[in-house]
C-alpha cells in the first residue's frame, strides 16, 4: 500500500533530506505544511518570506499548506492543519527530527490526536553522516539565521559543504546545528524541478540572532 503523507516543511536541509528520503521509500508526497509567524509574513525560526518557501514548493510540485501562530497558538494551528490532511486521506506526516526526544515525543504525542501516524525518516542516524547523504546527493543549502550566543555571526549566508561542517567542527559548534544554532535555507536539489535563485540583501540581528534578508532573484 502506497503511503501519502504531508511533510513538515522548514525550508531547510533537515526537513528536505526527510522528504527525500521519505519520497525514496516509495512514500507519495501531498503536502508541504509551514508552520509561519502569526501574520503570516515569515516562517517560523527560519524566518523565510512567503515567496520563498511558496517557490519551493513550486519547484517541488506539491501544494504548500500554512498556518500562522504565536507560540501559544502553535499547538493549536499545527493541529488543525493536520487534521485537515487527514480529512483529506493523508494519514502520514513526515518530519525531520534527528535526536532531540522532547521533539520526537511533542510530534508523536501532537500527531496522535488527529489520528495521523508521524514519520521521523533521519531518527537517530548520526548526525555528521545524514549531512554527507545531503551534500553527497546534490541539495545545494545556505546559513541563513545563526543564534550569536551559541556561533559567531561571520556563518551567516555561507554555503553548506562539507568544508563547513570540518570548520565549524574545529570550532567545537554542532555542524548540524541541532540545538538551534544555526538554520538553512535548501535551493536545489533532487526533490526539486529547478533551482531557487535567491539574492542575499543585508542582515539584520534581533533578540540574539542574525537573519539575512533572502529574496527570489528578478
Amino acid at each position: 500500500m502506497i503511503e501519502r503523507f504531508v511533510a513538515s516543511w522548514s525550508g531547510g536541509k533537515d526537513s528536505a533530506l526527510a522528504f527525500y528520503r521519505a519520497k525514496q521509500k516509495g512514500s507519495v508526497p501531498e503536502r508541504l505544511l509551514t508552520m509561519f509567524e502569526e501574520d503570516e509574513e515569515r516562517s517560523k525560526s527560519h524566518a523565510l518570506p512567503m515567496e520563498i518557501i511558496q517557490a519551493q514548493a513550486n519547484s517541488i510540485g506539491i501544494p504548500l499548506m500554512i498556518r500562522g501562530a504565536d507560540w501559544n497558538s502553535y499547538e493549536r494551528q499545527f493541529l488543525d492543519a493536520m487534521e485537515e490532511c487527514v480529512q483529506d486521506g493523508i494519514p502520514n506526516g513526515v518530519f525531520g527530527d534527528i535526536d532531540l526526544e522532547e521533539h520526537l515525543k511533542w510530534v508523536q504525542t501532537t500527531c496522535a490526536k488527529v489520528g495521523m501516524k508521524a514519520i521521523h525518516p533521519l531518527w537517530m542516524e548520526p548526525r555528521r553522516k545524514l549531512l554527507e547523504e545531503f551534500v553527497r546527493e546534490g541539495f545545494e543549502a545556505y546559513i541563513i539565521v545563526v543564534n550569536t550566543k551559541m556561533m559567531p555571526a561571520k556563518y551567516i549566508g555561507r554555503k553548506f559543504t562539507i568544508d563547513l561542517m570540518n570548520e565549524l567542527e574545529a570550532s567545537g559548534i554542532d555542524s548540524c546545528g541541532e540545538s538551534g544554532e544555526f538554520h538553512t535555507v535548501v535551493v536545489d536539489g533532487p526533490i526539486f524541478n529547478e533551482r531557487i535563485a535567491l539574492t542575499f540583501n543585508g542582515q539584520r540581528e534581533r533578540d540574539g540572532y542574525v537573519f539575512m534578508d533572502v529574496e527570489l532573484e528578478e
